[in-house]
């Protein structure tokens, strides 16, 4: 099954090659991306991909001022876990990724949030295929964010990919085994 290779192949990616990225292979992972299901099949999703340096560096920026108050008030065991997988609130991957796809939702569609999700999991194996990586990436704080992008009113920011070639030696992380997450009843 090919789609569960992808799967099992792909991992996040926060280190990146200073290698352009050809907007035709983003381009088709929109493509699939916009063949997920949505609500109603109101499709309520839309891209914004970023070249521009000065503005990659704005949502960067942008972001680490939102997650600095964010990693202050994170306590316990996802500190812990926080620590230990050397995340914090620098982003860097945001400024030096070759591009950056913003993942805005409408405002007006129901299901938005749930649909654009499925699209975003759609993105990330046409990405894995596509010899592309990325980290699924939600601000701490999105106005901050979203101050600085080009966003339609009738739209927010749902996520944020930052997409090159890999340069990432980091395993991927295990996952559950298949007898520990289902149960047939």
């Amino acid at each position: 099954m090919k789609t569960l290779e992808l799967a099992k192949s792909r991992k996040t990616v926060r280190q990146f090659k200073d290698t352009s990225v050809p907007l035709d292979l983003v381009k088709k992972a929109v493509e699939v991306a916009i063949e997920a299901p949505s609500g109603a099949n109101y499709q309520g999703w839309r891209f914004l991909i970023i070249e521009d340096q000065e503005l990659k560096k704005g949502v960067r920026l942008a972001s680490e001022d939102g997650e600095k108050e964010f990693y202050k008030k994170v306590l316990g065991d996802w500190r812990e876990w926080l620590d230990e997988s050397k995340i914090n609130w620098k982003k860097p991957y945001l400024e030096y990724a070759p591009l950056l796809v913003i993942v805005l939702a409408r405002n007006d569609v129901p299901y938005s949030s749930e649909s654009v999700w499925l699209a975003v999991g759609y993105m990330l194996l046409a990405l894995e295929e596509l010899g592309l990586g990325t980290v699924t990436y939600t601000p701490s704080d999105l106005k901050l964010v979203e101050d600085v992008l080009p966003i339609p009113s009738e739209y927010r920011l749902e996520a944020i990919l930052p997409i090159g070639y890999s340069d990432d030696d980091k395993s991927k992380e295990n996952r559950e085994n298949l007898e520990n997450v289902i149960q047939i009843i």
